[in-house]
């Protein structure tokens, strides 16, 4: 029997990917680890590879492709001994394995047939069972079954998702619906009854924003040329406001002093091997993922998530970095940061960095953490407010280090300061907790000898 070679679910969250390449072509031989596709994801691309042995049969979705849906066929491999001719038993087992149509009682009290999949095996299965697209409206399902993606740029254009007919995985409504149904001149709704805040609730007009319609309208035509969004954008937009509208964001600042740090610096990196396996130069920035790492050891209460089932409190310390990348940025996660060495956090931050440029991170090595750090201060930035990244409780802006005077007992001295500026979920954090974290960060930076203790 052909085997369907599904679209995979590279995140937890991945709702819908781009084709973005085939590494094969129909009649190719594969075996298991062949690498079979790239796919691109909003934060990365990975590689597909292959599980069963076989021949290629089929591609299904063309690379370049954009919108598709986790377990979408995306070609179909044929066993040994199979031909061209088994790919129409894909077909016919997706026909046969049409559950039957369920009677539904209406207002008359008669029956009236429902061509649609009960809601718990789609949300199961996530898989289409019919070879035809069914139309599914609220009339006869009671629930319009769609991708949040889907939903979302449809609550944005003010478009209603009843009569859509879907064409993802048991004909759920996807993105490509959606800009299908607009193309046609779908009628939609005022806009501002449309938006919608991360539970679904619309938002007052006051929060919505301005709708492109008249934000156009305020320049000339001729005047500017409108870049597309990608994926990155559209995601890193998406989660800003959800973190805004749903996260309570309090600020803590306080000023470092680095000249101790970068004493011991300098003197580190002088006795480093130069060449090898264990070559390293550290960054100032080593120091303050090490300095949060063990901050968040000695403040317990701030190594925390939110969930609305109760407070995850974190045995070890798992902090994000930002890197910025063309497009956006990703925030890699130094993973057990409390137990890593300087070095160890200096090379594997490096590596991380380099990976998350060329978009080659894995989703667990950017995804979870408690906490994360925006360091703005080698592009001259000394002091800002970060935006915290769900489902972290905090994160951890950082300034540039600058010559400033500082009083010291009754005599003025210069130093060299840094300021930084902690954005708590208050929640989860409240103002002692997080000023606790902040002081004993300022510690481990002022003495950094006491993080190698």
């Amino acid at each position: 029997m052909p085997i369907s070679i599904l679209m995979p679910a590279l995140s937890p969250t991945m709702e819908e990917g781009t084709l973005a390449k085939w590494h094969v072509k129909e009649g190719d031989t594969v075996t298991s680890g062949d690498i079979l596709a790239e796919i691109e994801t909003d934060k990365a691309t990975m590689e597909v590879e292959a599980v069963d042995e076989g021949t290629i049969g089929k591609i299904v979705i063309n690379e370049g492709t954009e919108g598709v849906a986790v377990n979408t066929t995306i070609a179909i491999l044929l066993e040994e001994g199979e031909s061209s001719d088994d790919l129409e038993k894909v077909s016919e087992t997706a026909q046969s394995e049409k559950p039957a149509e369920k009677p539904a009682v209406n207002g008359d009290g008669g029956a009236a047939a429902i061509a649609q999949d009960e809601p718990g095996n789609v949300e199961a299965t996530g898989q289409s069972t019919s070879a035809e697209p069914r139309q599914v409206s609220s009339a006869t399902a009671g629930r319009i079954f769609a991708s949040p993606l889907a939903r979302r740029l449809a609550q944005q254009k003010g478009l209603n998702l009843e009569g859509i007919t879907g064409t993802g995985p048991n004909n759920r409504i996807i993105k490509r619906d959606v800009a299908k149904a607009l193309e046609s001149g779908a009628p939609v709704q005022a806009q501002e009854l449309v938006r919608a805040d991360a539970q679904g609730q619309t938002l007052p007009a006051a929060v919505q924003g301005m709708p492109d319609s008249q934000i156009l309208a305020l320049y000339d035509p001729g005047s500017y040329e409108i870049v597309p969004h990608d994926n990155m954008r559209r995601i890193i937009a998406t989660r800003l406001v959800e973190s805004k509208q749903t996260i309570p964001h309090f600020y803590l600042t306080l000023d470092c002093e680095l000249d101790q740090l970068l004493i011991s610096r300098k003197r580190m990196n002088e006795a480093a091997p130069k060449e090898g396996p264990n070559a390293f130069r550290l960054s100032v920035n080593d120091f303050v993922i090490k300095a949060l790492a063990m901050a968040l050891q000695q403040v317990p209460e701030a190594n925390a998530t939110w969930t609305e089932q109760g407070t995850l409190r974190h045995k070890s310390s798992d902090v994000g970095v930002a890197v910025a990348v063309e497009g956006g940025l990703f925030t890699p996660v130094i993973r057990h940061a409390e137990l890593k060495s300087l070095s160890e956090i200096s090379n594997e931050m490096k590596e991380l960095a380099e990976r998350a440029r060329n978009r080659r991170l894995a989703p667990h090595e950017y995804q979870g953490g408690v906490t994360s750090i925006s360091n703005l201060g080698m592009y001259g930035i000394s002091k800002f407010d970060a935006v915290i990244n769900p489902p972290h409780s905090s994160i951890l802006a950082v300034g540039m280090g600058e010559k400033r005077p500082v009083v010291k007992g009754d005599e003025l001295e210069i130093a060299t300061v840094m300021t930084v500026t902690l954005s708590c979920d208050h929640r989860v954090v409240d103002g002692a907790i997080g000023a606790d974290l902040l002081n004993a960060f300022k510690q481990f930076i002022d003495d950094p000898v006491t993080m190698l203790v």
